[in-house]
């Protein structure tokens, strides 16, 4: 049995970073990239920020703001120009990023003395020229201290309704799928609420974002009207529990998959993750909830 390591991780990785840098006026998709690094795309863009420190998105963005402000001091272009190779479709928004970024609108720092171009980088990877990425910081903000175990399961039948918008209002979903299963007597007892998460905000249009909120349910349950069944693989998976507010969730997968994964020897499934809530949201404050989160492990024996 091969053991993955933290470098086998960073060499995958590499992979991606290289590639960005060499197509930074290319679309990107999120697909193209979780392929260069073998990684499914519903758990790249964690693995992605646990590692690099920063999204996806927010990489990308940054690279293009520093070769803009190469752009600035070398060269004679329009910040027009300049703000439309960057991404930008406006003036005003390039403008707004770049002070942002560097303290200075774009003609101010054109006609200023500042040499720098590079911005804060928690990876250490900045636009660089015809340089080749080589290498880069691997993010560890207590990953090692992060409470985890190895839990086998067998496949498990939920009962689900899909909402599909931004997860800040999955609420309502949750509102008309529960009294509905508890008219039928379906809910306490070793009854499970379960939510998956499938697709990333940093990524996908709030409008078609996908969540999954399900009970456990035995096989005498049938769908019917808006309320489906599935069955959520079994197999091993990564468990710790989150402490908090759910809108601090995606910390917590970021932490799990970004920093634990690539230092446990474990790859992830091609399946997405699922959060076991503990408690009652209508009962418990925010900062006292508990969530299990379940990230989905290739067998060691297939490793």
């Amino acid at each position: 049995m091969r053991i993955v390591t933290l470098q086998d991780y960073k060499r995958r990785m590499l992979r991606v970073l290289v590639h960005i840098q060499q197509h930074l006026d290319d679309p990107l998709a999120l697909e193209e990239l979780a392929g260069l690094a073998c990684f499914s795309p519903c758990h790249f863009h964690r693995v992605f920020k646990g590692m690099v420190g920063e999204s996806v998105k927010e990489h990308i963005r940054r690279l293009r703001l520093e070769r803009a402000a190469s752009h600035l001091k070398l060269s004679a272009a329009p910040v027009t120009h300049i703000a439309l190779d960057a991404g930008y479709e406006s003036h005003e928004g390039f403008t707004r990023s770049f002070r942002s970024a560097f303290g200075l609108s774009p003609s101010q720092f054109r006609l200023s003395n500042r040499r720098k171009i590079a911005t804060a980088a928690p990876s250490g990877l900045h636009y660089r020229h015809g340089t080749a990425v080589r290498d880069f910081k691997t993010i560890r903000r207590g990953g090692t201290g992060m409470k985890v175990k190895i839990e086998h399961r067998e496949p498990t039948r939920v009962a689900f309704m899909r909402h599909v918008g931004p997860y800040g209002e999955v609420g309502a979903t949750w509102d008309r799928f529960l009294p509905v299963l508890g008219k039928e007597g379906l809910l306490g007892g070793d009854s499970l609420i379960i939510g998956i998460c499938h697709d990333d905000p940093e990524v996908t249009p709030p409008d078609k974002i996908r969540y999954d909120a399900c009970v456990t349910v035995d096989e005498s349950f049938q769908p019917s009207g808006d309320i489906g069944v599935q069955v959520i693989p079994g197999g091993d998976y990564a468990v710790t529990t989150h402490f908090g507010p759910y809108h601090k969730l995606g910390e917590t997968y970021t932490e799990l998959l970004g920093q634990w994964l690539p230092r446990s020897g474990r790859e992830l499934r091609s399946t997405p993750c699922f959060e076991v809530y503990l408690n009652d949201p209508q009962s418990t404050e925010p900062e006292d909830l508990l969530t299990d989160i379940y990230a989905p492990l290739v067998s060691k024996s297939r490793i």
